[in-house]
């Protein structure tokens, strides 16, 4: 199977599962995308500062 219709087949269904959905998926504010997106890029971050922190194992290699 050729990667691009893995892709196809994976939005077909995202599509369907949304249709499904309709009016029952719980509202959402757009804020708490954003607060999620820095909560993730927060975590990233602490997590290079542990991984290249002197005398980590992670550093070491």
């Amino acid at each position: 199977m050729h990667p691009d219709i893995h892709l196809a087949l994976h939005h077909a269904r995202a599509t369907e599962l949304r249709a499904e959905a309709g009016d029952r998926s719980p509202v959402r504010a757009r804020p708490a995308h954003g607060l999620r997106t820095r909560l993730g890029w927060t975590l990233v971050e602490v997590g290079l500062r542990l991984a290249t922190r002197p005398g980590t194992a992670a550093a070491a290699h």
